[in-house]
This record gives structure tokens, C-alpha cells and sequence, in this order.
């Protein structure tokens, strides 16, 4: 039987943003063109220029939409009680966006040099400290506000790691996120001896 799914609103702007994606996580940001985006696009560099002016527009309208979700669940988290049932989840919705982001965090890794120099890094930074210090209590001891760093530092380094695994997609979530919950729950365990 086949797919009944409606094309979604702004197809061709979610598919200049991917196979930019693509094309920047490949050859890297500097070295791709619009002119190879629209070429791999098969449309002109005129309807490119119709969604987007610049790589710049392509690379910040990725992140904008990445950063929606993410901006909710860090003002969901700063609404609750800092508990660890409340770490709990914030790492596994965040285990949620990781997975819709996975194209975007292989080109993080593979173009940190870029992302200084554009703004949506320094966007990208605040986000994760702003996430950072809803999963750490400053008044803990050092090593356990360690683990804590380590836990959102182990999902992505997971993600990054094990994007080229032969395990399905979700038993790779699964295995990153049970590995950050282990270090957040040790670091909420009572007791000095870990």
C-alpha cells in the first residue's frame, strides 16, 4: 500500500536545508556553493535564491528550526523542581531532539572552524550551557556536577561516535541515554562511596 502522507508545508525549503546539510557535513561549509546546492537540488540558482540568499540563511534557518524545540524544553525545565525526576527527562527529551539532529551534529563536528565565525554558534553554546546548568547543581560535590557535564557530553559524543554503528538508530538512543541517566542518577546517589 502506499503513502497517503500529505507533502509538508515548506518541502522545498526542508529540502534546500538538507541537502545543504548534506553537501557542508561532506565537503564542509567553506567549501560548498549554492551553485552545488541548487545543482544537487536539480532547480536554479534563482529558485534557490527565492527560499534563501545566502549558505548563511540556509545554515541559521537550520538552526532556528532545530533551536524551537530546544528552547521549549529548556523553559519546561526551568519551571520544575530541580529533581532527579526532572534531570530524568530533560535528558530524554533531549534524547528526542538528538535523533531529529543527527545530520546537524555531524556537521558540528566536521565544521567547528566555521561555526565560530557564524552567529548561530554563539546560539548553539548558550543553549547548551543554559541545558547544562539545568542538569548540575552547583552546590554538589565537584564530581558529581562532573557527571552531570559528562551526561549531556556523553549523548552528543554518542551520537557522533556511534553514527556509524551497525545498531538501529533507537537502540543507539536507547544505549546513550541509559549511559546519561546512570551519571546523573549517581550523581543525585547519597553517600561517598560511588
Amino acid at each position: 500500500m502506499g503513502s497517503t502522507q500529505q507533502p509538508r508545508r515548506g518541502n522545498t525549503r526542508q529540502r534546500i536545508q538538507d541537502v545543504a546539510l548534506e553537501l557542508f557535513a561532506e565537503h564542509g561549509y567553506e567549501k560548498t556553493s549554492l551553485r552545488e546546492i541548487s545543482e544537487k537540488l536539480d532547480v536554479t540558482k534563482a529558485a534557490l535564491y527565492y527560499h534563501f540568499k545566502t549558505k548563511e540563511d540556509i545554515l541559521v534557518s537550520i538552526f532556528e528550526d532545530l533551536n524551537r524545540p530546544l528552547e521549549e524544553l529548556i523553559a519546561w525545565g526551568k519551571e520544575q523542581p530541580r529533581s532527579l525526576e526532572t534531570k530524568k527527562e530533560l535528558l530524554a527529551r533531549y534524547s528526542d531532539a538528538l535523533i531529529d539532529a543527527a545530520p546537524l551534529f555531524r556537521f558540528l563536528q566536521e565544521n567547528q572552524a566555521a561555526m565560530r565565525d557564524l552567529s548561530i554558534g554563539e546560539t548553539s553554546k548558550r543553549r547548551f550551557m543554559e541545558l547544562l546548568d539545568l542538569l548540575k547543581d552547583p552546590e554538589a560535590a565537584l564530581a558529581d556536577q562532573v557527571r552531570c557535564v559528562s551526561a549531556l557530553f556523553s549523548m552528543h559524543a554518542g551520537m557522533f561516535v556511534l553514527k556509524d554503528s551497525d545498531a538501529e538508530i533507537e537502540d543507539r538512543r536507547k544505549a546513550i541515554l541509559e549511559v546519561a541517566v546512570d551519571l546523573v542518577t549517581q550523581a543525585h546517589s547519597p553517600g561517598p562511596a560511588r
